[in-house]
């Protein structure tokens, strides 16, 4: 079995491959943004189904995990504002370079708050356990867009940014509550 936190880095890597396509090579960006897409979404659904409450409650990276919440949040909300233009339009650049920004800099947040906690309060069982759960559920989640999460995926991301009153509010409440500032 895999150590979640070894299975997160490498889609990472992963992910900053594919943005070195995005950014290096404009004829391929047409093929290479769904790539990145499905990667992100089911990445980003599998840490907040299986990691990151771990992370808040045995680890105890509940600030941490609440901002990358935040970041996941604006990261889709980005990469759905690039999904809708041309890649070869002169606005398409602008907007990579955002959602690029703004994803690199949560891999380093990440990597650097949240992953290495989880890695010391947390033993190598318990980690691979994570693991098996985080690529199943991340292979579940495989083909899912930014912005089509349901209720219940909206109200564990509520808890693990830790938003009080969650349990009571709808979708669209919890859409709104979970949206960047």
């Amino acid at each position: 079995m895999s150590d979640v936190v070894d299975l997160i880095i490498a889609d990472h890597r992963e992910l900053e491959r594919l943005f070195e396509v995005l950014e290096n090579e404009p004829g391929k960006r047409e093929l290479t943004l769904p790539v990145v897409t499905a990667l992100l979404v089911a990445h980003s659904r599998a840490e907040e189904a299986e990691v990151y409450p771990v992370a808040r409650s045995e680890a105890r990276e509940t600030d941490e995990v609440a901002h990358s919440q935040e970041e996941h949040a604006e990261a889709e909300e980005l990469l759905e504002k690039l999904q809708g233009i041309d890649p070869s339009a002169a606005e398409f650049d602008p907007a990579l370079n955002e959602f690029v920004k703004a994803v690199r800099h949560h891999i380093g947040e990440e990597e650097s708050d949240v992953l290495p906690g989880i890695r010391e309060r947390i033993g190598d069982a318990r980690r691979a356990e994570l693991g098996a759960a985080f690529a199943a559920s991340r292979e579940a989640h495989l083909g899912e867009a930014p912005g089509e999460e349901t209720k219940a995926e909206l109200l564990q991301q509520a808890r693990n940014a830790g938003i009080e009153g969650a349990s009571s509010m709808s979708k669209d409440e919890l859409t709104e509550a979970l949206k960047p500032e």
